[in-house]
């Protein structure tokens, strides 16, 4: 798409200043074939970060005992949501055709959300090629030797910096705590107490701001270019994070043979992710457009005081354009999403590959969280509720239903993105939980 002033005049534009729930579906998507080239990465990137992870699987499976159930692999699980499902259908007056299910990347192992997937990696990688360059470390060798006094001293004398408004954070921090790295992550001023506390018992340095995501984030990136011997983990343009989240639809879809759920021409795939800055999203939405190709569509939610990247690709302005250069405050209880500007990477390469956006007020998110657990027994941080709507949202659109003949409907596979809650303290699920029943009567 080339790159346009944004009419503020235009109704979406209007509708967004209002902070009003809008649903926009994306003409610049296409196929596989002709979005691919815009990535700048494919398939051969993705087995690459694959074989990295096995490789350090017996490290992780010895330094973490929850993944030793999965042999060092840090995965979560796929289950259905009838109860959900039934309940939404009834609460919507809409009844959505095909299976719900809900991908627990809330309960990943080691910090909890997606972002033990790309945080953790990309921190994996950067010890491999240290270690690699200084003839500490051969690929071939069991990985389970950096689990040693000698490594973990090699590492201290090395620092990791990252911005993020929690959860990236605490996947960074653990990890590279964990290898021996002296790390510091810059909060902004929406990271929740607790997982600040976290970092801390875990020896990790936080610096936090008053200011927002984009504060902190280039706050870190400044302290970083002033110390040779520190590496700052870009969460708006990191390729390597990316990777690391594309490495989940291989799993997928083995997970997808388990449970005999066929995704082709006719029993087409929907999935639903919450979008903050746009790197775990997009990386896991190129991977599963790698493994099903034009049998998924995929659709990015976000929260209607933070609708960065929808307003950056609609705009076509990406990174170029914040949601407060419009007059939206980017204050959200859905602290993981609150974020002003995207990522400009993530905007640009996935733009003719994700098929639409939505917005949710946080009413409605503490609504759904309040649904999920009453029909369900799943509890979840908010911002992972973002995805929940997105089934009854896009099935609204007649001109989306068109899309599909009533049998590919009924064949559909709803797969909604959980992203985080799995670590979050009893007392705070509860004051969630509290919310989330008082706002019950708004949903719908």
């Amino acid at each position: 798409m080339k790159p346009i002033q944004p009419d503020l005049n235009s109704p979406l534009i209007q509708d967004l200043i209002a902070l009003r729930e809008v649903s926009w579906f994306n003409p610049a998507a296409g196929s596989l074939a002709q979005a691919l080239p815009h990535v700048g990465l494919d398939k051969h990137n993705v087995a690459d970060a694959e074989a990295r992870l096995q490789r350090f699987a017996p490290y992780l499976s010895r330094v973490f005992p929850a993944t030793r159930a999965t042999g060092g692999i840090i995965e979560s699980e796929l289950v259905a949501i009838d109860a959900m499902h039934k309940e939404m259908n009834r609460l919507s007056s809409q009844s959505l055709l095909g299976t719900l299910w809900l991908k627990k990347d809330s309960h990943l192992p080691v910090s909890g959300s997606i972002k033990a997937r790309g945080g953790i990696y990309e921190v994996l990688t950067h010890a491999e090629k240290l270690a690699l360059e200084a003839g500490l470390l051969n690929e071939s060798d069991d990985y389970t030797r950096l689990d040693s006094p000698a490594l973990r001293a090699f590492f201290a004398g090395y620092r990791i910096a990252v911005g993020s408004t929690g959860n990236l954070g605490l996947s960074i921090g653990i990890m590279s705590a964990q290898l021996g790295f002296e790390v510091t992550v810059h909060m902004s001023a929406d990271a929740r107490e607790w997982k600040k506390r976290k970092l801390r018992e875990h020896g990790v340095k936080v610096v936090e701001y008053a200011q927002d995501y984009g504060v902190a984030v280039e706050q870190g990136r400044l302290a970083a270019q002033a110390d040779p011997r520190c590496f700052f983990i870009d969460d708006e343009n990191s390729r390597t994070l990316f990777l690391g989240y594309a490495t989940a639809a291989q799993r997928l879809r083995r997970q997808f043979v388990e449970q005999n759920i066929t995704v082709d021409e006719q029993h087409p795939l929907f999935v639903y992710l919450p979008c903050g800055v746009g790197g775990g999203p997009g990386g896991v939405a190129f991977g599963l457009k790698l493994a099903f190709g034009d049998h998924v569509h995929c659709f990015f939610a976000e929260p209607t005081h933070s609708p960065c990247m929808l307003l950056g690709v609609y705009s076509g302005l990406h990174d170029g354009i914040a949601v407060q250069d419009i007059g939206i405050d980017n204050r959200t209880a859905a602290d993981g999403l609150a974020v002003g500007r995207p990522s400009g990477f993530v905007g640009r390469a996935m733009e003719r590959m994700i098929t639409g956006y939505y917005t949710l007020s946080d009413e409605h998110l503490f609504a759904l969280l309040n649904t999920l657990y009453r029909s369900e027994g799943i509890a979840l941080e908010p911002s992972a509720l973002a995805g929940m709507a997105g089934p009854w949202i896009t099935t609204a659109n007649t001109q989306w239903q068109e899309h599909f003949t009533q049998r590919q409907w009924q064949n559909a596979t709803h797969l909604v993105w959980a992203t985080g809650g799995g670590m979050v303290p009893e007392a705070e699920m509860a004051n969630y939980l509290a919310r989330a029943a008082q706002a019950a009567s708004v949903f719908w």
